[in-house]
């Protein structure tokens, strides 16, 4: 997907990393922030702020990595805990340690001896369901993993590919984490019938369909997305976040009392997203202007009805929105990092064999 530039500020300023007035963030589609808030950045710091949006948060991270000896930016947001070390050894960022990071909470600190990567949020990649589809049809929604290989969901399922998408990536960690390599698991070996390659092979011939990105996946294959029901989708379940259904009420007009989806929390791997000063920045002094804010209260607090994930600083407070219709999992899956970077790459490799193939 071709990069889109746009500058976030008003008049003035250079439209490029090389001019020291002008600090360019490079991230993913979803990137979105108020206009009041990047213009009390801009004035504070002297720094007009360009954004350049660079596909999902796969190719994104593609791109940074093989733009790295002249990047195309200053700060870099958007890589998440799924292709951090990725990142890392590639040697995408320099160190830098921003004003406030000590209001970070402890368990999304990462990388603490160098300091290359900032938590900025956090939230949780979950299978969504379609509330009117199951209740015309008289189906209670899936609630687990295990629920979405039974024949009653046979066909219902779209997902995103795990060797692009970061939510596609991320619902294949989580059924690793859930049924491990067919040893160690939380599950018997009955029930994961073979570990995580055991589970995808029921999920296959359970009918799950595989596209490029969320984007397609949530807003033209989802029955229960007000894109969705536009495109005419006509699947009941997706792979998407916690938070997608605050943001069908907040979008919707009028505002329905209730949110049309809803999650399947037991489907549920935890995603954080970090942000770096890219290791040949062209303006390293404005990108660590930048990344002071990213974690400043007032873009924290931002987040949530902008980008749909949660803060990660103490003290910032989440929108009433979050609290009623997308509450983060009590229990979701995760997986230390060290795991993912040792893992990832021979995952995504046996996954694409054995479900596109």
């Amino acid at each position: 997907m071709a990069g889109t530039l746009a500058a976030c500020g008003s008049s003035g300023g250079g439209q490029g990393s090389g001019d020291s007035k002008t600090v360019t963030l490079v991230s993913h589609d979803s990137w979105a922030v108020s206009k009041d808030v990047i213009a009390a950045f801009e004035k504070q710091s002297g720094y007009k702020v360009a954004v350049l949006k660079d596909g999902d948060a796969g190719q994104a991270v593609n791109k940074a990595i093989l733009t790295k000896d002249n990047p195309q930016g200053d700060v870099f947001f958007g890589v998440d805990n799924t292709l951090l070390s990725r990142a890392l050894d590639n040697g995408l960022f320099q160190s830098y340690e921003p004003k406030g990071s000590d209001t970070i909470k402890a368990e999304y600190r990462v990388d603490q001896d160098e300091h290359r990567v900032t938590p900025i949020d956090t939230g949780d990649i979950c299978v969504n369901y379609d509330k009117k589809y199951f209740a015309d049809h008289d189906l209670k929604p899936p609630k687990s993993f295990d629920d979405l290989v039974k024949p009653q969901y046979k066909n219902l399922l779209v997902t995103e590919n795990a060797s692009a998408s970061s939510p596609g990536l991320g619902f294949l960690l989580g059924t690793a984490a859930r049924y491990g390599d067919g040893d160690t698991s939380r599950s018997s070996a009955a029930e994961s019938g073979g570990g995580w390659e055991g589970y995808w092979k029921k999920l296959k011939a359970n009918g799950v369909k595989v596209v490029d990105g969320w984007e397609q996946a949530y807003n033209e294959e989802f029955s229960g997305s007000a894109g969705g029901k536009k495109a005419k989708g006509d699947r009941p379940l997706v792979v998407s976040y916690a938070s997608s259904p605050p943001a069908e009420v907040v979008f919707a007009d009028p505002k329905p009392s209730a949110a049309p989806t809803g999650v399947a929390e037991g489907t549920c791997f935890r995603q954080v997203e970090y942000a770096g000063l890219l290791g040949n920045a062209k303006n390293s002094k404005g990108g660590k202007a930048l990344l002071d804010f990213l974690i400043s209260k007032r873009f924290q607090e931002d987040m949530p009805l902008n980008m749909f994930v949660y803060p990660v600083t103490e003290g910032a407070q989440v929108p009433p929105e979050f609290v009623k219709y997308g509450p983060q999992a009590k229990d979701p899956e995760t997986m230390a990092p060290a795991k993912i970077a040792d893992h990832r790459d021979q995952w995504v490799k046996s996954w694409t064999s054995l479900v596109l193939k």
